[in-house]
């Protein structure tokens, strides 16, 4: 069962949407990827947010842009925490999806991260889950740590070769 819904308006959400898939995928979270516009097949849409809870999902990813209507819709429907994901559009940057999103009516929240910040939706879902799972905080922990050993080696690597030798 999965414990994670990645749902997207257009195939060209998915390089985005992929980020969290991958980082999901990283710490073996099971997830469903699903395309559906809120727009074009409201029913459909519909049917998805209301068995969503159902299916076993604990948190939504939803990816939109422009009018961004699909993680706000999900929030209305789902009951359980939305991770929105703004996508970057080529009218106004992205700023539009995200505004769209932060802007929710009280009382329907939707967590948001960066426009196009897959990885970090991802992550945030992660973090969710890992509130009642000790052995995905576990993960999320090594996770950090080996964030924090990479920036090591890379100022090592700058300390030993100098600002000049550095990208050669």
């Amino acid at each position: 069962m999965a414990k994670v819904g990645i749902v997207m308006g257009s195939d060209s959400d998915m390089p985005v949407m992929a980020k969290a898939a991958d980082i999901l995928d990283k710490l073996g979270i099971s997830y469903e990827m699903t395309i559906i516009s809120a727009h074009r097949e409201p029913d459909i849409f519909f049917e998805y947010a209301k068995s969503a809870e159902e299916k076993g999902f604990k948190v939504i990813i939803a990816g939109a842009g422009m009018a961004a209507h699909l993680p706000g819709m999900c929030a209305a429907i789902f009951p359980m925490p939305v991770i929105g994901i703004p996508m970057h559009t080529t009218s106004l940057g992205g700023r539009d999806s995200l505004y769209s999103i932060v802007q929710m009516p009280s009382g329907i929240p939707v967590a948001t991260v960066a426009i196009n910040g897959g990885m970090n939706a991802g992550l945030l879902a992660a973090k969710i889950l890992a509130t009642s799972d000790a052995e995905l905080l576990a993960k999320l922990k090594d996770y950090s740590e080996n964030m924090k050993q990479e920036v090591q080696a890379k100022d090592q690597k700058l300390q030993e070769v100098g600002y000049k030798n550095y990208t050669k």
